[in-house]
């Protein structure tokens, strides 16, 4: 992996596969207030991929980002001890969006440190580790 932030490019054939899952993601978005059309998508640990994406609300509080949805979708389909390998999110509006604080945090409670975010911006495509993209998360040790 490069420095963290930096651009990547070309990615490798599992991220591009991702980022294109992503974006397919971004297509089902229910966005009619922004019209911010965001999708995500985790590549599992045991190699699956689950994605996501935005639903909005016209009490814009409780819309749901993508990066959430995909992160409960996994949860619902394989079980709490899942853990996240990768994630890619895109948009369909050409605009940078790195995963939001929020999001961020949640996925932290599932995302390997190492894990690879793969994300649109400013100056293109941009791969970082997970934690390099939360370096100060909340964590508790469960017993």
């Amino acid at each position: 992996m490069r420095e963290p932030g930096s651009k990547t490019n070309p990615l490798d054939p599992a991220l591009e596969e991702l980022l294109k899952r992503a974006r397919e993601a971004a297509q089902r978005a229910y966005a009619p207030y922004s019209k911010f059309r965001v999708g995500a998508a985790l590549r599992l640990k045991s190699g699956e991929i689950v994605t996501g994406t935005n639903v909005e609300n016209v009490s814009y509080g409780l819309t749901i980002c993508a990066e959430r949805t995909a992160l409960v979708r996994a949860v619902a389909e394989f079980g709490p001890d899942i853990r996240i390998a990768a994630v890619a999110v895109a948009n369909l509006n050409d605009a940078a969006s790195p995963p939001c604080g929020a999001c961020r945090q949640v996925l932290a409670e599932f995302a390997l440190p190492e894990a690879p975010v793969v994300f649109p911006a400013a100056d293109g495509v941009r791969t970082m580790a997970f934690r390099d993209l939360l370096p100060l998360a909340f964590e508790m040790k469960l017993k």
